[in-house]
């Protein structure tokens, strides 16, 4: 099997992972996206530690070794990231990503009037 071949599958998959972290407002489906930028990273050093074992005659197999290391570091992650996006949910009652920018407690945005500016009431209270 030529080395094109992967490469080419694992190009696709990280393009795909790349356009879900950039397009998904869903925190999990982010998440989701980075774990498949991972496995595309997986694939192309596998498929790049087998080439050059082919090539070099090499026993070490580094690209497997630290595959395994990706793997247990992405499991890690993704354990750690659905525990934050799980207290966000329960604390805030969504998991879109453009409502949780604010992330100061009982911090409500301004919201300027029609001409651009934020009233002089509400200027008072936040520099009280």
């Amino acid at each position: 099997m030529h080395l094109a071949y992967p490469a080419v599958l694992s190009a696709l998959l990280f393009c795909t992972g790349l356009y879900g972290v950039l397009a998904r407002r869903n925190a999990i489906l982010v998440l989701m996206s980075v774990e498949l930028m991972l496995n595309a990273v997986n694939l192309n050093l596998v498929a790049f530690d087998v080439w050059l074992s082919r090539t070099a005659e090499e026993t070490l197999h580094s690209g497997q070794a630290l595959t395994l290391f990706t793997i247990a570091i992405a499991a890690a992650e993704i354990g750690i990231g659905l525990a934050i996006v799980l207290a966000v949910y329960r604390n805030r009652g969504t998991s879109d990503i453009d409502k949780l920018r604010d992330t100061a407690e009982g911090h409500e945005p301004e919201v300027p009037d029609s001409d651009g500016d934020v009233p002089a009431a509400e200027k008072a209270e936040a520099t009280a």
